[in-house]
């Protein structure tokens, strides 16, 4: 298995890169797109642990947009062939300074890549 294919790190940091600013922008159509549509998918959230994607869209169109603003810091991604890769990356609240971590599994669907496993925890 290639670890990092130029070309596949591409898609899942430009892929990345329109998931990030539609969390801030609170895009909450592209937020739930880009997971994948699946019982199996799973997103741990601060104050949420969320089973399925029926869960995590509900969660989605509960929040306010509210805090979202962040700055991303040590962000790494690496593709594992063509169709997996792992996001993780630091983040620091603009409104609070209060920093996080994050860490995203994807999968290329027959849809593109979706977010298959998510984890997002305060320090």
């Amino acid at each position: 298995m290639e670890i990092n294919i130029p070309d596949v790190v591409t898609e899942v940091t430009t892929v990345f890169e329109e998931y990030e600013a539609a969390l801030i922008g609170n895009n909450v159509n592209i937020l739930d797109e880009l997971f994948w549509h699946s019982p199996y998918t799973i997103r741990y959230g601060v104050n949420a642990n969320l089973y399925g994607y029926e869960a995590i869209a509900a969660f989605r169109k509960a929040r306010g947009k509210v805090n979202l603003e962040r700055v991303l810091m040590n962000t790494v991604i690496t593709t594992y062939g063509r169709d997996f890769a792992t996001v993780n990356t630091e983040f620091q609240r603009q409104e609070t300074g209060k920093v996080g971590r994050q860490s995203q599994t994807w999968m290329r669907t027959s849809f593109g890549w979706r977010v298959v496993s998510a984890h997002v925890s305060f320090l």
